[in-house]
């Protein structure tokens, strides 16, 4: 066998998520990764009016960012569509599950064209710090935050909202 026919046979591992604590046992492989199975991306369409739980974002293939080429630059996308992936983190506290971390991450989508505006910096670090337990949504529209929040209280009958922190509450408020 070539050695072009070996390398093309080799697996690749770009990015493995591993279940559970990623420090337990011996230290060896996977020691440092981060565990995303406590993770939720949540799509905020405001064109719809609907929030709805889409795993594909977590690999960028959710329902609206599937066949579109994303571009770094929000001017190269001028009609593009708003919709928001909002990273959610769960943590189980002393009354049960709650929204321990809420980042939300804009893209706009131009169908039309095939093309749509994504920072991945910033959906990168709004990841991390969901999984840090913060609240970042100021930047939402009313209307989107307003979806974000329905959709979170309402969620198995809301128990993980009352568990949640009042920063979460006054960041999305009641209409």
């Amino acid at each position: 066998m070539s050695s072009d026919q070996s390398s093309k046979n080799k697996k690749s591992n770009p990015f493995t998520i591993i279940k559970d604590d990623p420090l337990d046992g011996d230290r060896g492989y996977g020691a440092g990764s981060i565990s995303l199975e406590n993770m939720s991306s949540v799509i905020v369409d405001p064109n719809e009016d609907r929030a709805f739980v889409d795993m594909g974002a977590m690999h960028a293939r959710s329902e609206v960012e599937r066949r579109v080429k994303f571009l770094p630059d929000r001017d190269a996308v001028p009609n593009g569509k708003l919709y928001w992936i909002v990273w959610v983190t769960v943590e189980k506290g002393e009354n049960g599950p709650y929204f321990s971390g809420v980042c939300g991450s804009e893209i706009r989508v131009d169908r039309s064209i095939k093309r749509a505006y994504k920072s991945m910096p910033e959906h990168v670090t709004h990841m991390e710090k969901s999984l840090k337990g913060k609240i970042i949504v100021a930047h939402m529209d009313e209307h989107s935050k307003r979806l974000l929040r329905d959709f979170l209280v309402d969620f198995k009958g809301g128990e993980m909202w009352e568990n949640s922190s009042d920063e979460l509450k006054q960041a999305l408020p009641e209409s």
